[in-house]
């Protein structure tokens, strides 16, 4: 019987959850404003995971929600993209593993497309 991943989303901004997070996995490109990488509690960040810099600027420049989640989606079928999700799934498959991400609501977020594609 497989065991089912246990993905979770987070801030990076919120205190980590010894335990309760397994590995903690930054998902963006940028390291967040103002937050130390000793209070941070990351674990991994594997960039090639993570939205580009022109996916991002698209997006904040007016791009729609639906059409940016086919782009990054595109961006994770590229060969660095398809090797570290492997690399995720290893880690899930092994124990928990929380996604963090600086957005306000991650679970409306980039984080969010990546739990679904490492669950399936």
């Amino acid at each position: 019987m497989t065991r089912k991943a246990v993905i979770r989303l987070r801030r990076v901004y919120d205190p980590p959850e010894p335990g309760a997070d397994g590995v903690r996995v930054l998902v963006d490109r940028l390291w967040p404003r103002g937050l130390a990488k000793a209070v941070a509690g990351v674990d991994e960040w594997p960039k090639a995971v993570t939205p580009s810099a022109e996916l991002r600027k698209w997006f904040h420049d007016g791009g729609s929600t639906e059409e940016f989640r086919q782009r990054y989606e595109a961006e994770l079928a590229e060969p660095g993209a398809v090797a570290e999700l492997g690399r995720l799934r290893e880690l899930a498959a092994a124990g928990p593993i929380t996604l963090l991400t600086s957005v306000k609501d991650p679970a409306s977020s980039h984080a969010a497309v990546l739990a679904e594609l490492l669950a399936d």
